[in-house]
Order: C-alpha cells, then sequence, then structure tokens
C-alpha cells in the first residue's frame, strides 16, 4: 500500500502540541482591521484548541 499523505491544507492552518492537542488561528484578523473594534481584535488574536468531533477530523487529515 503506498503511504498516506498530510492533507496540505490542513498542515498549513493547524498544528499539534506536544500533549496531542490541535490549535488553531482564529478567523477574522488578517485584513480590514481598521472598522473593527479593538475589543474584537484582542478577542480573535492568538491561537484557540479545536475539541471534540472537529479536532478527530483534523488529526485525521494531519496523519502521515
Amino acid at each position: 500500500m503506498p503511504k498516506m499523505k498530510t492533507h496540505s491544507g490542513a498542515k498549513k492552518r493547524f498544528r499539534t502540541t506536544g500533549s496531542g492537542k490541535i490549535v488553531h488561528r482564529k478567523a477574522g484578523k488578517t485584513h480590514l482591521n481598521e472598522h473593527k473594534p479593538s475589543k474584537r481584535l484582542r478577542r480573535v488574536d492568538g491561537i484557540d484548541t479545536l475539541e471534540g468531533g472537529d479536532a478527530k477530523k483534523i488529526k485525521k487529515l494531519l496523519r502521515k
């Protein structure tokens, strides 16, 4: 059998922590920021973890 390839789109958007959790960047921070409130931009800053079924799907895509 051929080897499984990592999903190229998934590897650019998600990563695995040392404990095995899947983390991603929050959406809504890349452009058109001047009219968004600072409170909203602070909220979408940084990274967040995936939970439940979503994490399971992404782990499957990141499998090598």
